[in-house]
């Protein structure tokens, strides 16, 4: 019994490898990798990955933008400084206001575990800046499984999902679908969005007629203030096939379509968001001496995504619709092999992506550009090498790209950037129970469409002569596991090159390159108080600042660097049977907060979070829990005003979080 609760820790703060069967996830001895495991089985609050991610990683803070479709933050940054892939495909989002970010295009019943790769040190994938977080959905298993799941939650939350997987020795499939609508949800105050978007405008109304028209035209029209927040459904469908003993295919598909999506803090609202993702894997092993396993990957993702303020009252006066589309093709292939003590892999990736987006006005008339048709080509050479000596681990890895942007329109330029990046990761085991690791590395990434070429009102806002974004970081770390307890501790410090920041004060052309410096520090530890009875704990902090002010400004804080988060918890648990957890997610104030460019000052927050399941005839589970128990009114997300949110000429709007949330979940599994 205790060997299981602790292995359960452990699993919890080791890096995973992903070719087990679902329910099944082997350890490997690396400690600057983060995995969040088993979110089918856990997260199923809602569907919501930020949600569950911003909970369970001390690295990863929320950006709250809706009930659902919200973005994370790791180690202090985030839009494409971070790289996401959902089994290995990359997928961007649409909206240049980020109301559609990567994470949101996979939900928490289909995931089997993420994985969190922090800092420089993945070069498989295209411009991993500070983080690659990888989402692995369920695999099929051969023996016939299964689950049904109801959720019910605050706010008239409804959510159904299933699952169901089998097949033989050489073929297995597997299909999983979902659905779920929530209402607004309601703050600690007892406000819901509508409510909330009317009492700051009420707060900014200054008598100027002009003024208090614009800012009351953001208000939700009569007839919508009482509709849903969103509806959501998911499906998603695999097949492996053992071709022979040493192939295999893998074929997925995962969609997702959503409705009516409410951002109350931004001046549109999104009509739809559409998305689909397709994989096509095929894998060779044991071709030769030079090939213990080949590896052939391509796949395609693509995001429809209109945004509109019909629900608004401004649109009485005037009906505007941004609507954007962006679709992304890639492939990898990889070979690994053995020479010596040395674990090789060598590979070429390609991908290419096209954005692109326009302005409607009524009856979908055509009103301009937003995002000029810019395809971003990239292809890159990679190579890893794993040595293993004695009690240490070598890990390094070079990677080199090359890279095109090209906007559709003739007047703007176009881009091309070149980057040699690399890292080198050293790993010793002290013992079997302790490891010690530092790493350096550089990385980079090239600018989006939006930053590059984004169009407003004729205006192009974007700046098409920035320079590529460079990360070059050390990190430090270890890991010690007692016989009740585990520890673990890492450091970075990262030098960030031209980092691409938004300068408010501009009319035209307000992004802008600027040399800046980001460390921290998170520190997570379990420990064993009896054989049902443990606790967890992380806590995180980052400090960023810019090495001089931005044109036209005096403050030098980096946007969106959360303050310290501290996640604490107690768990009651007899495997099989019930689990019990407690827990505290709490923040100090975010007062080293980016001033001159729409940010404010935050008061910190402590929440409790509740959480209980039973087990019942070995198939049917039900689960019940409360978060923000004490109902406490807060926000976690800044107002950095490279997102277009709703100003009164003050402080931009805060978005509170949920207040008193209450849910119960009904599951039967086979």
């Amino acid at each position: 019994m205790k060997k299981g609760i602790y292995l359960s820790f452990v699993c919890a703060v080791s890096l995973y490898a992903a070719e087990a069967e679902l329910g099944t996830i082997n350890v490997e001895a690396k400690v600057d990798t983060e995995v969040v495991e088993d979110v089918h089985g856990d997260d199923i609050r809602s569907a919501d990955v930020a949600e569950a991610l911003m909970k369970q990683s001390p690295s990863v803070t929320l950006v709250r933008r809706s009930g659902i479709s919200n973005d994370i933050i790791v180690r202090g940054q985030k839009k494409d400084n971070i790289n996401v892939t959902i089994d290995g495909a990359k997928i961007y989002g649409a909206c240049p206001n980020r109301m559609d970010p990567p994470i949101s295009h996979v939900l928490t019943n289909n995931i089997d575990y993420i994985t969190i790769d922090d800092g420089p040190y993945d070069v498989e994938n295209f411009g991993a800046l500070s983080a690659n977080v990888d989402v692995e959905t369920l695999k099929p298993t051969k023996e016939l499984h299964g689950d049904a799941n109801l959720n019910f939650g605050s706010w008239d939350y409804k959510k159904a999902s299933a699952m169901i997987s089998g097949g033989t020795e050489r073929i297995r499939f597997l299909l999983s679908a979902s659905g779920e609508r929530g209402g607004q949800y309601k703050d600690g105050d007892g406000n819901d969005f509508a409510q909330q978007m009317d009492n700051y405008i009420a707060q900014n109304l200054n008598g100027n007629p002009v003024h208090d028209k614009k800012l009351k035209g953001q208000a939700l029209l009569p007839q919508y203030r009482d509709m849903d927040a969103f509806t959501k459904k998911t499906v998603l469908a695999k097949m492996f096939w053992d071709i022979t003993d040493t192939q295999q295919l893998k074929l997925s598909y995962t969609g997702n379509r959503s409705d009516d999506i409410l951002y109350p803090t931004t001046p549109m609202d999104a009509l739809y968001d559409n998305s689909n993702i397709y994989n096509a894997k095929y894998i060779l092993k044991d071709l030769g001496s030079y090939s213990k396993e080949l590896d052939i990957h391509f796949y395609k993702s693509d995001v429809d995504h209109p945004m509109s303020n019909m629900y608004r009252k401004a649109s009485r006066m005037m009906l505007m619709k941004n609507w954007l589309t962006t679709d992304t093709q890639g492939a990898r292939i990889k070979n690994r092999f053995d020479l010596d003590n040395h674990e090789l892999t060598v590979g070429i990736d390609y991908s290419l992506r096209n954005w692109n987006g326009a302005y409607y006005g009524k009856n979908d008339r055509y009103k301009g550009i937003s995002i000029p048709d810019v395809d971003t080509e990239n292809i890159a050479f990679f190579a890893k090498d794993k040595i293993y000596l004695d009690k240490w681990e070598v890990d390094l890895g070079l990677r080199y790209d090359d890279t095109s942007v090209k906007p559709g329109l003739g007047t703007l330029q176009s881009n091309d950037y070149n980057a040699l990046n690399g890292n080198v990761l050293l790993t010793y085991h002290v013992d079997e129970k302790t490891k010690l690791y530092g790493g350096a590395g550089r990385s980079s990434r090239v600018p989006d469409g939006r930053e590059l070429y984004f169009q407003k009102a004729g205006k192009v806002l974007g700046t098409p002569t920035l320079d590529l974004v460079t990360n070059t970081e050390f990190d430090i770390g270890g890991e010690i596991q007692f016989e009740d307890a585990t520890l673990k501790a890492k450091f970075f410090y990262s030098q960030l090159g031209d980092f691409i920041f938004y300068n408010a004060d501009k009319m035209t052309n307000r992004f802008e390159n600027m040399d800046a410096t980001l460390y921290g520090f998170e520190v997570s530890g379990t420990y064993i108080l009896t054989e049902t009875m443990y606790t967890d704990a992380a806590l995180s902090y980052q400090r960023g600042e810019k090495d001089h002010p931005l044109s036209g400004q005096t403050g030098t804080n980096m946007p969106e660097i959360p303050p310290m988060k501290l996640v604490a918890g107690i768990n009651f648990e007899e495997p099989d049977d019930y689990l019990l957890r407690a827990e505290v997610v709490a923040a100090s104030a975010w007062k080293d907060y980016d001033a001159d460019n729409g940010e404010q000052y935050l008061p910190g927050y402590a929440v409790v979070n509740l959480k209980g399941s039973k087990t019942f005839a070995d198939h049917f589970e039900v689960t019940v829990g409360v978060d923000n128990l004490f109902g406490k009114t807060y926000a976690v997300s800044n107002t950095y005003e490279d997102l277009t949110l709703i100003s009164g000429g003050g402080e931009v709007m805060l978005m509170n979080e949920p207040g008193r949330y209450v849910y119960t979940n009904l599951s039967y599994k086979f």
